[in-house]
């Protein structure tokens, strides 16, 4: 089975060797039919700790690395301009 990749923003950079990217999507309403955007977050590991927040980046689905980290920054498609 092939591993999932995600696109998404880092929201939080504190943690040493970890970040938390937030992943948008758009989806139905169940009953009215109205687009909503939903936001899942996920721990990513972040080897050498060069991501920053608002930094775009691609993940992929992991073994478990700790309690809650399933998941790898693969590469940083965009910096945030500072």
């Amino acid at each position: 089975m092939p591993k999932k990749i995600y696109t998404g923003k880092i929201i939080n950079d504190r943690m040493d060797k970890t970040v938390v990217v937030a992943v948008e999507r758009l989806t139905q309403h169940p009953f009215y039919g109205k687009t909503i955007k939903k936001v899942s977050k996920f721990k990513a590991h972040d080897e050498e700790n060069k991501c920053r927040v608002g930094d775009k980046v691609s993940i992929i689905e992991s073994r478990p690395l700790s309690r809650d980290k399933r998941w790898r920054v693969v590469k940083i498609i965009e910096k945030e301009s500072r």
